[in-house]
């Protein structure tokens, strides 16, 4: 994982240089054991911050294409990517993730599947859902915050662990298991919106 460890230091220096970053609610993140990471995706940079910023490594699920490019696609497996064929229900990077999960690895995962350009979020797909669901992993919900541009202040807000084992138990449908955490996502979005709303009038600005 030496690489993995250079290309973190590197990016956290650049995205330190270049930008203004915040990371809220690093608590809520267990330090050990099985984490799913479940992301609103602004950015082709939401990776790396991701990674940057947070003290265990983190495995990423990235399009197949990325693979097929010539340099980046040795590379990217020593920086804990793995590659999914969207559209296509991949069965093998869904094994690949189950077995991350198992082995008490961080997976990190976007559910919304592509950027939004509008910075709302959008609808889940259910592949966060089935990792959720045949896990034991903790779901923690992430919110990143722009704009990514020169100097521009950009957070990342890590909320608070979802109760999963009641939904498992209920035996809803992956599907439905994506709603939930895309609701979770939204409602943490919302929250640290309003705090800062909250700071900005406390201070006069």
């Amino acid at each position: 994982m030496i690489l993995y460890t250079i290309g973190k230091t590197v990016c956290r220096l650049g995205f330190t240089f270049f930008a203004r970053v915040k990371v809220i609610g690093r608590e809520n993140i267990p330090e050990e054991g099985p984490v799913l990471l479940c992301s609103n995706h602004i950015s082709n940079l939401d990776p790396p911050l991701v990674g940057s910023f947070m003290k265990r490594n983190i495995h990423f699920m990235a399009k197949d294409e990325l693979f097929q490019k010539k340099g980046l696609g040795s590379l990217l497996p020593s920086l804990g990517a793995f590659p999914v064929k969207r559209g296509s229900g991949d069965r093998q990077a869904l094994r690949m993730g189950l077995q991350l999960l198992e082995e008490g690895k961080v997976l990190c995962l976007f559910p919304e599947g592509t950027r939004s350009k509008t910075g709302e979020i959008g609808k889940g797909l259910s592949g966060s859902g089935f990792f959720a669901l045949r896990s034991k992993a903790s779901i923690v919900p992430v919110v990143i915050s722009g704009p990514y541009k020169p100097f521009g202040r950009i957070t990342i807000v890590y909320g608070p662990p979802m109760d999963f084992q009641p939904l498992r138990e209920e035996k809803i449908n992956a599907a439905e298991a994506t709603e939930k955490i895309m609701e979770s996502i939204q409602d943490l979005k919302q929250k640290h919106k309003e705090q800062m709303n909250n700071e900005r009038k406390k201070s006069g600005k």
